[in-house]
């Protein structure tokens, strides 16, 4: 894995643009993280083409299925050589050691426990007592015990993860630069915050994708690393 911890999300709807971006700020990133819209959208011929970039891809899936499901999907995406692949810890230890088994080599897959968009309230309606904190770290246990090798969180529940999982690889979503725009996350912190909480990657989408110079904003953002 790259030395430098921050992954773009290219949360963009066009396939050409998403490559333009990528290319113009690839040298202040460390890889790319590919989601959810995007993949729906251009597919493994998408992901092959910003492969061609040569950064490190993490493919932002989220799987969450019966266990067969989830470990077939794995397969299917081993030839494109994801480096990260998240899959969602709510789906059961049985799914995700499942998931683990059936990922690449040099894959890792790690277990998203509550959405950065989500507060105590939002869990609540779901039927999930407690904080947002408190089902992170109930969660990451759970990942941890099923061998994934790591977590998905929030900036706000990285250290507690990280003093009961030393090793373990955490990434942190929803984060903003000190003066950034907040726009639809509930609980963020800023890259440097999270970097010295344990995170392993950060990653940024907006705060770099919607600048008015993409490049100085990945610049600065790695210059307070």
């Amino acid at each position: 894995m790259n030395h430098n911890p921050i992954f773009l999300a290219l949360d963009l709807p066009r396939l050409e643009a998403a490559s333009t971006l990528a290319r113009k700020v690839a040298g202040h990133v460390g890889g790319l993280k590919l989601g959810l819209e995007f993949f729906c959208a251009h597919g493994h011929h998408g992901v092959h083409e910003i492969a061609k970039i040569g950064l490190p891809i993490f493919l932002d899936l989220k799987l969450h299925d019966i266990p067969n499901t989830v470990a077939a999907a794995m397969q299917a995406i081993h030839v494109l050589e994801p480096a990260i692949v998240t899959v969602h810890a709510s789906g059961g230890r049985a799914m995700m050691e499942d998931a683990k088994a059936a990922a690449g080599e040099h894959c890792k897959v790690v277990g998203v426990t509550v959405l950065t968009s989500l507060d105590e309230s939002d869990l609540a309606r779901s039927g999930v007592s407690g904080t947002p904190h408190d089902q992170a770290l109930r969660l990451a246990e759970l990942a941890h015990s099923a061998g994934l090798d790591g977590i998905v969180c929030s900036g706000q529940e990285v250290a507690a993860v990280h003093r009961q999982w030393k090793d373990g690889f955490l990434v942190v979503p929803g984060l903003r630069p000190a003066n950034g725009h907040i726009a639809d996350q509930k609980r963020t912190v800023t890259p440097r915050e999270a970097r010295d909480a344990g995170a392993s990657v950060l990653v940024i989408g907006r705060p770099i994708s919607r600048a008015e110079d993409p490049l100085e904003a990945a610049r600065a953002i790695e210059a307070t690393l």
